[in-house]
């Protein structure tokens, strides 16, 4: 098994800006792509092309393939996840901000806590979860209650409050399949495993693209070239260089340390939307996504407190 002591410190440094600031500019890649594919298109193309490419590069690597029983685990989870996780975010950044998407994503250490039964003897013995968790949904409280007036103007405010709910419900589905392919294990490489959660992603997404009639008004001939840059970005920065740098990372540094990513997820989305799209806040939201952020770290307290006895030792 790889090591931090084994591993070129570049090499390190290279896999946690992919996930701070890859995964955090995704939200506004996201934006720029619904300039010209409908959500869930533009989802299904993101994920099956993804998908399509871990499985050659697993196969070109000779890695080991999964047996039925871990493609049924990774199925499952990708719809989860992917599906009902990120496809969600793509539909709910029609309404509203790449930057208040993030910002809602944000949340999803909270839900872990409420929905990881078997540790919850554990969260709730800690006074610092305990209150990272109440602030936390202070600060989701605040974000609903401090919609920018301005927004509240436009064509589309009469979704935009549907939308954050929408990005909310993605968050715990995220977590939900993130539980359910923790708790199952399963066989196969990394990559080949990914590589089935991406394509059952995409027809997920071309399955839900049918349901909601996407394809009768989608025509590729208006497709701009700002979404092609998303798009592109989204297949190869987001689902494929981000997302592998954060297995790579977990299988050999502390889950903690790692999960810093949600932490600066937002505050990049929030920036790259500012300078690059002209995405606005209130300094209420902002205010918020401070609060949410407290929260996130009281949450996460323990765990730091632990590495650092570890080291300690």
């Amino acid at each position: 098994m790889t090591s931090a002591s084994s591993t070129p410190r570049w090499l390190i440094i290279l896999a946690f800006f992919n996930i701070y600031v890859i995964w955090g500019s995704t939200y506004l890649a996201v934006r720029f792509g619904l300039q010209g594919f409908p959500p869930f298109i533009l989802s299904g193309i993101r994920y099956l092309t993804a998908g399509i490419l871990l499985y050659l590069i697993s196969r070109a690597r000779k890695e080991e393939q999964p047996d039925g029983r871990s493609i049924r685990i990774n199925v499952i989870s990708g719809i989860l996840m992917l599906v009902g996780g990120s496809g969600m975010v793509a539909w709910a950044e029609q309404y509203i901000t790449s930057g208040q998407a993030a910002i809602l994503i944000a949340t999803e250490p909270f839900w872990f806590l409420l929905l990881d039964k078997k540790r919850w003897s554990f969260y709730f013995a800690n006074k610092s979860i305990i209150a990272g968790l109440l602030i936390g949904f202070v600060g989701i409280i605040l974000f609903f209650q401090w919609q920018d007036q301005t927004q509240l103007a436009t064509s589309s405010s009469q979704y935009a409050f549907i939308a954050s709910l929408v990005v909310l419900v993605s968050a715990v589905f995220w977590v939900i399949g993130s539980l359910y392919s923790k708790t199952n294990a399963f066989s196969a490489s990394v990559i080949a495993n990914a590589g089935i959660q991406l394509f059952a992603a995409g027809i997920g997404c071309f399955l839900l693209s049918t349901f909601t009639h996407e394809w009768s008004t989608f025509a590729i001939r208006n497709v701009s070239w700002q979404a092609w840059s998303g798009l592109l970005f989204l297949i190869f920065m987001g689902s494929l260089a981000a997302y592998l740098s954060f297995v790579w990372l977990i299988t050999f540094l502390p889950p903690a340390l790692v999960s810093t990513h949600t932490y600066v997820n937002p505050v990049v989305a929030v920036l790259f939307g500012w300078i690059l799209a002209n995405e606005t806040l209130s300094l209420l939201q902002l205010l918020a996504l401070v609060v949410i952020l407290i929260g996130i770290l009281l949450i996460n307290l323990p765990s730091y407190r632990s590495i650092r006895t570890t080291k300690a030792k």
